[in-house]
């Protein structure tokens, strides 16, 4: 039986040989592709990466998924917008920095809206966060990101942001630094009072701490 390696394969690597298979096998609009479990076999990664490569692909409107009938390329010309963001994160290999101040820009601009927005403020999804936090003493980082951009009601925003983390591999997995409950209360806290300033200073802090976890990574051999 086939094993599969140790995934370090990271989305981009999974969609670029995925579009390599596409395109190899003339694969074309409307067309199923192969089910994850073959696709884990053939690229050689776990099922569950190929599952989060595909959700992506989804959301950004490459693939279709057909309860029941499988996963179909779609028509990518409708999406236009989010072609040439593709693109442009895929061919060129020094957009990392540019990656990143986008994804900030999208992340603070979704603070800020909801500091802004007594009715966003009081979501109580919030409140539930704070209290996640309070009672595990962890969280997953995506999952507060994520809610600040559902938050706004903009769907492309979100569609972007997910590409833009995705590609700029910012470790948004569990919390592992013992100083972030307290960042992250105080900018939830402040993002609930309205407060843009307090807020903004506070997520700058926490993604920091986030930033040189990335650095740290970046030194091991």
């Amino acid at each position: 039986m086939q094993t599969t390696k140790p995934s370090s394969k990271m989305f981009l690597d999974i969609v670029e040989e995925l579009k390599l298979m596409i395109n190899a096998e003339g694969i074309t609009v409307g067309d199923k592709l192969p089910s994850e479990r073959v696709l884990a076999e053939r690229l050689q990664v776990g099922r569950s990466t190929i599952r989060e490569a595909l959700r992506s692909l989804e959301l950004l409107g490459l693939i279709e998924t057909r309860r029941g009938e499988g996963t179909f390329l779609a028509d990518f010309k409708k999406h236009q917008l989010v072609e040439v963001l593709s693109t442009f994160i895929m061919q060129q290999p020094n957009s990392a920095v540019d990656v990143k101040k986008t994804r900030v820009i999208h992340e603070k601009a979704a603070i800020e809206e909801i500091c802004n927005d007594p009715v966003k403020r009081e979501l109580p999804v919030w409140q539930s966060l704070i209290m996640i936090i309070n009672d595990e003493g962890t969280v997953l980082r995506e999952d507060i990101m994520r809610e600040m951009i559902i938050a706004t009601d903009n769907r492309l925003s979100l569609k972007i942001w997910f590409l833009l983390k995705q590609y700029s591999r910012v470790p948004y997995g569990e919390m592992t630094n013992e100083n972030e409950n307290g960042m992250l209360i105080a900018l939830l806290e402040n993002m609930i009072s309205g407060h843009v300033v307090e807020a903004i200073v506070s997520y700058d802090r926490w993604i920091e701490v986030i930033e040189g976890e990335m650095n740290d990574d970046s030194r091991v051999v």
